[in-house]
């Protein structure tokens, strides 16, 4: 049975970790796009710490013209400052949005201070509402956007920013990790990886699950035929079936979204 729950959690992965590029690197960039540098990359809270080493490495590559980090605070971000905090030692981080902790992290580590900041979003959705006024605030009309995120929201963030964002913006997803299961000794884990601060098995299950209902476009979804959110997601069966064999199969909630986290 764990090698079919393994098969099955790795078609969600596949399809909540978009990626539209292989690397985040200019070459890429310049295959793909046509161009060796977007306009702006964003980094948004809701990601593991893996996401700062990710988005520090396209930084040093001048992957973009400007950098955003983006988040508050919301359900991950208490998750985020115990991880965080080990490697900001001599920083009290406890009252410190997501936002402000990587960058903290980014000019301790990698000397990276250019970042804009954008610290007051709460929830996946005004993550995108807060960034589009910002930019509007600063005059800034970004003709292609990298946006990473968390590898289970991923796909989400690309829904709302495609109900939100000009219809001419050129909108670039990048997950910031990619971790598939696997089964060793009859015992489902985690294929061997390097992630730094990974979620463990039952978290990152969780995460997983939690995405399907949301992207569903019914009365119960973000769709428009529900919240209303996000844009509308075509989910491909095989997701939905999978979905459905681990709903059965596994002792899973789905993670209820935090009212105190909801945009007022």
């Amino acid at each position: 049975m764990n090698t079919l729950i393994a098969q099955n959690l790795n078609i969600l992965i596949d399809f909540l970790a978009k990626r539209d590029l292989t690397a985040l690197s200019p070459d890429e960039l310049q295959a793909k796009y046509k161009i060796n540098q977007a306009d702006l990359l964003i980094l948004f809270g809701g990601s593991i710490p893996e996401g700062a080493g990710v988005f520090a490495k396209a930084h040093q590559q001048n992957i973009a013209k400007n950098y955003l980090l983006v988040g508050g605070a919301g359900h991950t971000t208490e998750a985020l400052r115990q991880k965080m905090q080990l490697s900001l030692a001599d920083i009290d981080i406890s009252s410190k949005s997501e936002a402000e902790i990587f960058a903290l992290y980014l000019k301790n580590k990698y000397n990276i201070t250019d970042c804009l900041l954008e610290t007051k979003s709460t929830n996946c959705g005004n993550n995108i509402t807060n960034v589009l006024e910002l930019l509007k605030n600063l005059d800034l009309k970004p003709k292609s956007i990298i946006f990473m995120q968390d590898a289970t929201m991923q796909n989400r963030m690309d829904a709302g920013f495609r109900k939100y964002c000009p219809c001419d913006t050129t909108l670039i997803n990048y997950a910031t990790y990619k971790v598939h299961f696997t089964v060793q000794n009859d015992k489902l884990c985690l294929e061997q990886n390097n992630i730094w601060q990974m979620w463990n098995i039952d978290k990152y299950i969780e995460l997983l699950m939690g995405e399907i209902p949301r992207l569903t476009d019914n009365i119960n979804g973000y769709g428009p035929q529900g919240k209303d959110f996000i844009a509308h997601v075509d989910i491909p069966q095989e997701v939905h079936s999978a979905y459905q064999y681990l709903y059965q199969h596994l002792n899973i909630k789905t993670r209820q979204a935090n009212s105190l986290y909801a945009t007022k």
